[in-house]
């Protein structure tokens, strides 16, 4: 396959269950490199499943899925030195300062100069006079930042974020916004799952709503208002958010 033409993710036919009850019931899509791809879906949709899936935490039952070019089933350590994951908890260790978190990573990474790594990363994300103190003492946004940061250490290619804003106030979720789009416009590839929908309608290149273990609906925020019912729109000026077309989607699913 020519690399240049390759997605950064590529899902075929994926299928899991649990004890007999199907959580991922065939899932396709594709994820164009550079680009922020957002999943949503209802509690217990199957979107964390797809998140495990994905970054080799959990095997499926059939199906393919294709991150970098590598098999998460068959070439797992190689689709792990390619991602980044961060999750809803910010993973970092309160006892050790800032600088001691990103060192860390960089050597269990087994990366050349990681104090110049983390004294790089420290920069980009604003916490250099804070970088010599415990993580303890930071508040919930310079931890987020710093939970970032981390995951960019080793730069990879691909950075799953499975509801990192949940918790986190209007101010932080704008910052942590900001940092998404300049590390999109910087090349790197976001895989998104968010309960908020508005984050998703601000942040979105492609969206892809889950429901019942199926893509039902997949598009720009552009094409997925053709969704929306348009005698619901009063007037003409005023534009369904995602939230409405969302509701409007999964609604009709679930009446059918």
């Amino acid at each position: 396959m020519d690399r240049q033409n390759e997605k950064a993710i590529s899902v075929n036919g994926l299928k899991k269950y649990y004890k007999q009850l199907y959580v991922l019931k065939g899932v396709d899509f594709d994820v164009e490199p550079g680009t922020i791809f957002a999943l949503l879906g209802s509690n217990g949709a199957g979107k964390t499943t797809i998140v495990k899936i994905l970054t080799t935490l959990l095997r499926q039952y059939s199906g393919t899925a294709i991150i970098n070019g590598f098999d998460v089933a068959s070439k797992p350590d190689s689709v792990r030195q390619s991602i980044s994951l961060t999750g809803q908890f910010v993973a970092v260790d309160e006892i050790l300062t800032g600088r001691e978190n990103l060192i860390m990573i960089a050597r269990l990474r087994h990366l050349k100069n990681p104090h110049q790594m983390a004294d790089d990363l420290l920069n980009r994300f604003g916490l250099t006079d804070a970088a010599d103190r415990r993580v303890s003492t930071y508040s919930g946004g310079m931890r987020r930042r710093l939970d970032i940061a981390m995951s960019l250490v080793g730069k990879p290619h691909i950075i799953f974020l499975d509801e990192p804003t949940t918790g986190l106030d209007p101010e932080v979720r704008i910052e942590f916004w900001q940092i998404i789009r300049e590390l999109s416009d910087g090349g790197t590839t976001i895989f998104l799952t968010t309960q908020y929908l508005d984050e998703a309608e601000q942040l979105a290149d492609r969206i892809v709503i889950l429901h019942e273990g199926r893509i039902i609906v997949s598009g720009s925020f552009e094409e997925l208002k053709k969704f929306f019912p348009p005698e619901k729109v009063e007037y003409i000026e005023k534009q369904p958010t995602l939230e409405e077309i969302f509701l409007a989607i999964v609604g009709k699913k679930e009446i059918n």
